[in-house]
């Protein structure tokens, strides 16, 4: 079971016990306007979905904790060849502007770099999300450009992403 801390934060497998955590976070409005992979309304359903559903042996999926208060997640996934990892992340409101998924996205960029020697990490944010590209770049992730017509929305809406890439070297450390 992997675990990364840095101080009050703990990186940590998510639980079966941590559905109300999940279903709370991932309720608010912004999640949902910026995450459209995450289903809306998130249900009780849609979280022992994922805490039970499995996990890929290269796949790493975090509750992002203070004590013992969900505070987001944050998420890896390892391509096939094991050279590059696609990170994504979620703040639930009541953390947010704190510095924790600064810190979190530190935390898990530094192992995939560092244990799992990953040449790339990529994460993918929605153009307007401003307070997501920030937190990439304050990490060392550089822009790369505009994915035009990349993701679509439930609603039907196909919006553009931005992609952010990290490469060995280029942490920032604080």
């Amino acid at each position: 079971m992997m675990e990364l801390r840095d101080g009050d934060l703990l990186l940590r497998p998510w639980a079966h016990d941590d559905v109300g955590g999940l279903v709370a976070g991932c309720n608010d409005p912004e999640i949902a306007h910026w995450i459209p992979l995450i289903p809306h309304p998130y249900t009780e359903a849609d979280a022992r979905e994922f805490l039970g559903g499995d996990v890929a042996p290269a796949e790493y999926r975090l509750a992002m904790t203070l004590g013992e208060r969900i505070v987001g997640g944050i998420g890896m996934g390892v391509n096939e060849h094991e050279y590059r990892g696609t990170l994504g992340y979620w703040v639930a409101a009541s953390a947010r502007g704190q510095g924790l998924c600064t810190r979190a996205l530190r935390l898990l960029s530094r192992y995939g770099l560092d244990e799992l020697a990953l040449q790339r990490l990529e994460l993918i944010t929605d153009p307007d999300n401003v307070a997501s590209q920030r937190v990439a770049e304050k990490v060392g992730y550089r822009r790369e450009g505009v994915l035009r017509a990349h993701l679509r929305h439930p609603d039907g809406r196909v919006r553009d992403s931005v992609m952010f890439s990290l490469l060995p070297g280029e942490l920032r450390l604080g």
